[in-house]
């Protein structure tokens, strides 16, 4: 079993990292401000995070480019891989956040709005730069459907559909983001996750529902999931990463010291 990783995520609006529950709104006051961003990530580096990942979480429904100045700064201050994403459209938006330090790019409503964006970003900067990230919603018994903009649009694709069309066309990686248990801390959605992992051929990113260092343990083995990304847990200070890193060795999950 390779070593499985444990991913802490900024959601940035406005330049402060935020936080909500299922996908609560900026407008309406369904976030709060927990931090900033370059504090944080200096935090996660130290605490031996395996990656990073940075969303600007409205930048989509915005209209607008991501915070590339944020990444910038955060970039500098980490040395570790970071994954960004959020108001991405075109290769030169790809190419600007690669330049502004990021490892990978995280795309998700503009992929759905015009899939050929995820080949063309493979084919110019390798799949392995290519994050396609993807937000559900439970619609039934052993059903999930895909959302755009932060949320706010069902788009008629089925999870597992939609994740299988973004690897054919080049998407190395998967993150799968559970609106339902987005900030809720009742653990990930690991059949949603299990579904995924083991259908597809490129590692699987679960996201969403970490409330307990508990649930890093289950969606390992329940879900099957190559990494756990989580937030709030983290912000809080309720369970560092050493912590998660140290309860999965002990009971046989690898993960990198």
């Amino acid at each position: 079993m390779l070593a499985r990783r444990i991913i802490p995520c900024l959601d940035v609006h406005a330049g402060r990292v935020t936080r909500g529950k299922r996908f609560g709104r900026a407008e309406s006051g369904g976030l709060r401000d927990v931090g900033d961003p370059i504090e944080l990530a200096a935090r996660y580096n130290d605490q031996g995070a395996d990656e990073l990942v940075f969303y600007d979480i409205t930048a989509s429904v915005e209209g607008r480019a991501a915070l590339l100045d944020v990444l910038r700064a955060v970039s500098d201050r980490c040395f570790i891989p970071l994954t960004a994403g959020g108001g991405v459209r075109t290769l030169d938006d790809i190419r600007e956040m690669l330049l502004a330090g990021a490892d990978k790019v995280s795309i998700n409503t503009a992929a759905l709005a015009e899939p050929k964006l995820i080949r063309a970003g493979a084919e110019r900067f390798g799949s392995q730069c290519i994050v396609l990230s993807i937000d559900v919603r439970r619609s039934g018994p052993g059903s999930w459907l895909v959302c755009s903009h932060g949320g706010r649009r069902e788009t008629g694709w089925e999870a597992l559909d939609w994740a299988r069309k973004g690897v054919e066309l080049g998407a190395g990686e998967i993150v799968c983001n559970s609106i339902d248990c987005d900030g809720m801390k009742s653990g990930y959605d690991c059949s949603l996750i299990r579904r995924l992992a083991d259908a597809l051929p490129v590692p699987v990113v679960a996201s969403g529902g970490a409330g307990r260092i508990e649930d890093f343990g289950e969606v390992f083995l329940s879900g099957h999931a190559d990494a756990a990304l989580a937030a709030g847990i983290f912000h809080s200070g309720e369970v560092a990463i050493s912590e998660v890193k140290r309860y999965l060795q002990a009971r046989g999950i690898p993960v990198r010291a």
